[in-house]
């Protein structure tokens, strides 16, 4: 018997010259379609897979490569006598290797179509022959990612395919698997059902940046992107420093999640995943130095985010004397900007440099894993519709800018969460307390004399009205808080009592 390779791909970068390699080998080649065609025009002899069943191609393509004559060559099994037997006398000729990779359902719905346009990109026969080959790897090498050519024709010369067989199969299984799992979303979708409804979940991540280590140096770590997932800092680009870190992203994350909440023109800083400077300025420059002045100590080795395309007085403003960040983030860095961090001394190298798209302000999925499973819900979009005065002191136009101000920033602090600040600027963050009245007293403390006057936020309700009593000792004028406690009304009697406006959001924000 020949040996005989089967090629059918859409991504066709490669296939040619890697055809070609099989023909120097002693391999038959039998293809499809548009790859027979373009392995024609580069003089490689081809036989058609109709030649092969014996049937044409029908239904517009649907049906070509599903038939007993291909399948039968790619499942038979040639270490049993039986399996030799019965292709022998259905005169099926066994495939020794299958090179196949998939329609573009990906590029098909991230551009403009149609239902129907998605319907006709999903592959059938494609992905039928790499699980078949892929199941029957002991006698068959699936090649399914062009950057495999060369390694897999290297060890065919070498007659060492079989050291390759096993991790061929189980890189075809996981291209199959990532591919159904786009269509299932898609689908899911596209028919109206919540996916959080749907008795199963399958995201398809796909590799995009490997990490020396994880959160900690022994660990392993990865960044992988969602292709179905609206865009983040997981699409940065890095333009200037250092190779990224798992910390360099989870932090960075955090930072650009919050910016983008803030109003246009903000920067904000975070240190380990929690808001330590978040500013309004009348320049981007003035906005950093006053993030920056919130708790400057913290914000050493941070990393600063701007919702705006920076320029030259910001990266002056970072570069000052004393200062010194992980990483920026901006939707666009200048060219002279750039210039600025890569020559003013003391950052060089160091600062790492990314141009982010904006996070869109609808639920996506968020995933945290736990041991044995997934807690999987909506990302937290609050879209602030629900607030009401409940104290007899209405707050001022002024004071009600504070409390939005501050309300955006408490849903990024890790609860339990208060921040303290004004319109423009955050003065002082309590986070991750085990009870709240502590986070209230440590953002007092941060915030100092500039907490009289000021508005404070919580991410959840007050139990009791101890907090209230704290921040009217601080000097505190206004508060917005969920509301819904059982206390509920004693904690609005103090207010009143201790004259505070107050505000119920009515939404709560646990970031745990």
């Amino acid at each position: 018997m020949s040996r005989r390779a089967l090629l059918s791909v859409t991504d066709k970068a490669g296939i040619a010259e890697f055809a070609r390699g099989l023909v120097e080998l002693g391999f038959e080649i039998l293809s499809t379609g548009g790859t027979a065609k373009a392995l024609r025009e580069a003089d490689i002899q081809v036989k058609d897979v109709a030649e092969v069943t014996g049937f044409p191609e029908m239904l517009d393509g649907r049906v070509k490569t599903l038939h007993p004559k291909l399948h039968g060559a790619f499942l038979a099994d040639l270490r049993e006598d039986s399996h030799r037997k019965q292709i022998a006398e259905a005169g099926i000729e066994p495939i020794e290797l299958v090179g196949v990779n998939l329609y573009a359902f990906e590029k098909t719905i991230h551009g403009e179509h149609t239902l129907e346009q998605a319907i006709e990109s999903i592959d059938i026969g494609g992905p039928a022959m790499i699980r078949a080959a892929a199941k029957n790897w002991a006698n068959v090498a699936v090649v399914v990612d062009p950057a495999d050519y060369g390694a897999v024709l290297e060890a065919l010369r070498a007659g060492d395919i079989d050291s390759m067989r096993l991790d061929l199969s189980a890189k075809a299984f996981r291209h199959t698997a990532f591919y159904d799992s786009m269509i299932s979303r898609y689908l899911t979708k596209a028919s109206g059902t919540n996916l959080l409804e749907a008795e199963s979940l399958t995201i398809g991540y796909r590799k995009a940046l490997k990490f020396r280590y994880g959160e900690n140096p022994h660990q392993h770590g990865a960044l992988y992107i969602d292709p179905l997932g609206e865009p983040g800092i997981a699409q940065a680009r890095q333009l200037w420093g250092k190779e990224l870190s798992y910390n360099n992203l989870n932090d960075a994350e955090g930072a650009w999640e919050l910016v983008a909440d803030l109003p246009s023109g903000a920067c904000a800083i975070i240190k380990h995943s929690n808001p330590c400077g978040a500013a309004l300025g009348s320049s981007l420059g003035e906005s950093y130095r006053l993030a920056r002045a919130s708790d400057p100590i913290s914000a050493f080795g941070g990393i600063a985010a701007f919702h705006a395309n920076i320029d030259a007085d910001a990266a002056m403003a970072m570069t000052e004397k004393g200062n010194f960040l992980e990483v920026v983030i901006g939707i666009t860095i200048s060219e002279e900007a750039q210039k600025i961090f890569r020559e003013r001394s003391g950052w060089g190298q160091d600062v790492r440099l990314l141009e982010a798209p904006l996070p869109p302000r609808r639920p996506e999925l968020s995933v945290k894993s736990i041991r044995g499973g997934a807690l999987i819900q909506e990302t937290d979009e609050d879209p602030g519709t629900a607030w009401r005065t409940v104290t007899s002191r209405e707050p001022t136009p002024d004071q009600m800018d504070a409390l939005r101000f501050q309300w955006a920033i408490v849903q990024h602090v890790k609860s339990n969460a208060i921040v303290v600040g004004t319109s423009d600027r955050l003065l002082g963050v309590g986070a991750g307390q085990m009870n709240r009245v502590q986070s209230v007293r440590l953002a007092l403390e941060q915030a100092g004399d500039a907490a009289r006057g000021a508005a404070l936020a919580s991410d959840a309700f007050f139990p009791f009205p101890d907090s209230v009593e704290t921040a009217a000792a601080a000097g505190i004028a206004v508060i917005a808080e969920p509301g819904g406690s059982k206390k509920d009304a004693d904690v609005i009697a103090k207010a009143d009592e201790l004259g505070i406006a107050m505000v119920f959001t009515g939404v709560r924000h646990f970031r745990h």
